[in-house]
């Protein structure tokens, strides 16, 4: 059952983390890991509190379609309906239905082609061999998503419980049909699943990563040597703010997603977040990580002894780290105005009269530079381009004002 799939690339970081591992530590982590997503969910509204959702109305659709099916229907054997309920209950309403279709297809598939199989050579270990193979490739058919699989574990159900009569094969596609309704119904009406909140909280959470990964690089600048160490930490840095970007991207597919059959009455029967924040911030903030990458690229050759461009002089770093030091708090701010809402506002007037002195000493310095050594200027040429390219889409406007009036 997909409940929440924006964690499943964090799982598998987790796991690269882990490998190697002794089996009581990773227990230790995963104990730990657990603790804080109930107290997360208990906290308030989130991913956490969202799986709790979901994974109990999926419980809650498997039991009332086995209670139809069972006491109402008066079917000893209720299998299917609670099954098909269980698995439809999807991260969003499209998904349960979209899911539903391909899963009663490919049950109808195996239950079809099991009898046929069976009426053909009468043998339980022949019509296995006979079915299995074939709807093994089908289920590899792109229409069928990744519900194929059903055709043929339901053909197996089918030959191995022997009921392989007309009855027994109208009956299986019944309970197929039920379980369907009730899983989609439940997922629709019972608190239905619009994934908002993600695209705001991974989108703040770029911002603030970008604030981190700024700091981190400033302070290492600040630093009276480099060495491969922080070079290697710059990577690590620009690395994860890739895999934050692509968690967004996810999550605002899903959010896109959810929005989809939940308007009108279904969206009345939830109250939905408040609205994300429009995709131009996930452009701009995908801009801020390009930036973000190259600057730290650029600084990772010049520390590289085998390489020809060198860094420039300590004083002008220092310099430049308290600019991206200025920068990074600039994406913090936003960070939490992108989480809680509310209108960009410029910086104060202190923060910006210092970003515009620290840029004119920089710029300052790269004219010495060219004057003297074309290596170092190089550098220096690139990592002011970048930096102005950062501070250009935290603050949009300010690097154009700060040019005129400079001249």
């Amino acid at each position: 059952m997909a409940v929440v799939k924006e964690a499943s690339q964090e799982d598998a970081h987790a796991r690269g983390r882990w490998a190697g591992a002794r089996p009581a530590a990773v227990v230790r982590r995963e104990g730990r890991t657990v603790r804080r997503a109930a107290r997360a969910a208990w906290r308030g509204p989130g991913r956490e509190r969202d799986m709790v959702v979901q994974s109990l109305k999926a419980a809650a659709a498997a039991l009332l379609a086995w209670l139809v099916a069972r006491d109402w229907l008066g079917d000893p054997m209720a299998l299917m309906a609670p099954w098909v309920a269980l698995v439809l209950v999807q991260a969003t309403v499209y998904s349960s239905l979209r899911r539903s279709v391909q899963q009663f297809t490919a049950i109808c598939a195996g239950t079809l082609c099991a009898s046929a199989a069976q009426a053909l050579t009468h043998d339980t270990t022949a019509s296995l061999a006979l079915c299995v193979p074939v709807l093994m490739l089908l289920a590899n058919w792109p229409r069928f998503g990744d519900q194929g699989v059903y055709g043929a574990t339901t053909a197996v159900f089918t030959l191995a419980t022997g009921s392989v009569s007309t009855a027994a094969v109208g009956h299986r596609l019944g309970q197929t049909a039920l379980g369907a309704v009730i899983g989609v119904a439940v997922n629709a009406l019972v608190l239905p699943p619009i994934h908002l909140r993600d695209v705001r909280e991974n989108l703040a959470a770029l911002a603030r990563e970008a604030g981190e990964v700024l700091h981190e690089v400033a302070a290492d600048l600040n630093r009276e040597d480099w060495d491969p160490g922080a070079a290697a930490g710059w990577s690590h840095g620009s690395d994860r703010l890739e895999r934050r970007l692509t968690s967004l991207h996810a999550a605002r597919a899903w959010s896109r997603e959810s929005l989809r059959l939940t308007n009108g009455v279904l969206r009345r029967l939830r109250r939905v977040p408040g609205p994300v924040p429009p995709e131009e911030e996930d452009e701009r903030w995908a801009r801020v990580t390009g930036h973000i990458r190259s600057l730290t690229r650029t600084l990772a050759v010049a520390t590289d002894d085998n390489r020809a461009p060198a860094p420039p002089d300590t004083p002008v770093l220092r310099t430049y780290a308290r600019l991206l030091d200025l920068i990074a708090d600039r994406c913090r701010t936003e960070a939490g105005r992108l989480l809680h809402g509310g209108v960009a506002q410029p910086p104060d007037g202190e923060a910006r009269a210092a970003m515009e002195e620290l840029h004119g000493h920089v710029q300052e310095a790269l004219r010495e530079h060219a004057g003297r050594e074309a290596t170092r200027t190089t550098v220096l040429g690139s990592l002011l381009l970048q930096a102005e390219n950062v501070w250009a889409e935290v603050v949009p406007g300010a690097v154009q004002e700060a040019g005129q009036r400079a001249e």
